[in-house]
């Protein structure tokens, strides 16, 4: 019998005691940094075996988490059960990842709908071609200075990733014209585009992406050097969904095809004409006059 005015202690329980894929993996683990769960390995086998069971069921993967330079072997242990991944996000990665590291893990996740890999300059044709066969369900894919992107691996992409919502092909400056045009073709449901920094695209690329994609809200053309007013007319016409449009150093695009985009409420990356050159007035002697904009 307990003495008068004393309780018993409440037995401590063991964080392990808790179900793991009930509690621990879905509620509570998903809240920690990546590179937390990877110390919680070394603290017993138990741990380990846990963090190995919330990896494999693991939804997002963000390289970014586990620090500036994750090494190869780690990334594939990381990663070589994991059948169920949704979003991959491997930018600048390019000091360690080759296509013998991705292949195996896009081929065993035919679920991805959002992979980010800007920037990975090792990778070949190969990984897009790898992505369009496996991740018919991508939704985002984002390849920018990937100038290992070709026209045959766009192709590739287009004939079996038709849900594509947003893609973005910066300064990938093999692609021309024909090739973006085919993508339009296929892909009708894209509503982000990025073609920036590619001196190849030109007018028959942005009216063929204008009749193809009536869901286009933003499209980025900066530093497309062939693209004229002919085309922005064209989007224009077609794109009634248009929220943004880039065209920064775009020098034959005037203010003569903006002005229909401008007047709709588009977002543009270039000012009114007087408004840049009063600006640069304004820096030249320090003081602008006082001019009515709305005339």
């Amino acid at each position: 019998m307990e003495p008068p005015g004393e309780t018993r202690p409440c037995p401590r329980g063991h964080l392990l005691d808790l179900p793991w894929e009930d509690i621990l993996v879905p509620h509570i683990l998903c809240h920690l940094p990546l590179q937390q769960l990877l110390s919680l390995q070394r603290v017993s086998k138990p741990f380990q075996t846990l963090i190995q069971l919330y990896l494999a069921n693991m939804r997002c993967f963000d390289s970014s988490q586990v620090g500036p330079h994750l090494p190869k072997t780690a990334f594939c242990n990381l990663l070589k059960d994991n059948e169920v991944l949704q979003q991959l996000a491997l930018q600048n990665c390019s000091d360690w990842l080759t296509d013998k590291e991705l292949l195996p893990v896009i081929g065993q996740n035919h679920h991805l709908q959002q992979i980010q890999l800007s920037s990975c300059l090792q990778l070949s044709r190969h990984a897009l071609v790898a992505i369009s066969l496996s991740c018919p369900h991508v939704r985002s894919l984002s390849l920018a200075h990937c100038e290992w992107v070709d026209s045959l691996s766009l192709r590739s992409l287009a004939d079996h990733c038709k849900g594509l919502e947003s893609l973005d092909l910066t300064a990938c400056r093999q692609l021309k014209d024909e090739a973006i045009c085919y993508l339009a073709q296929k892909c009708s449901r894209l509503k982000s585009l990025s073609l920036a920094v590619n001196a190849n695209v030109g007018d028959t690329a942005v009216e063929e992406i204008a009749k193809c994609c009536p869901e286009l809200e933003h499209l980025d053309l900066t530093g497309c050097l062939r693209v004229k007013n002919e085309s922005i007319r064209v989007l224009a016409e077609y794109c009634t969904k248009l929220r943004s449009l880039k065209v920064k150093h775009c020098h034959k695009v005037a203010e003569s095809s903006l002005s229909i985009l401008r007047g709709r409420g588009v977002e543009l990356d270039v000012e009114l004409p007087l408004q840049r050159a009063l600006v640069l007035l304004q820096d030249g002697v320090g003081f602008a006059p006082f001019i009515n904009l709305q005339i």
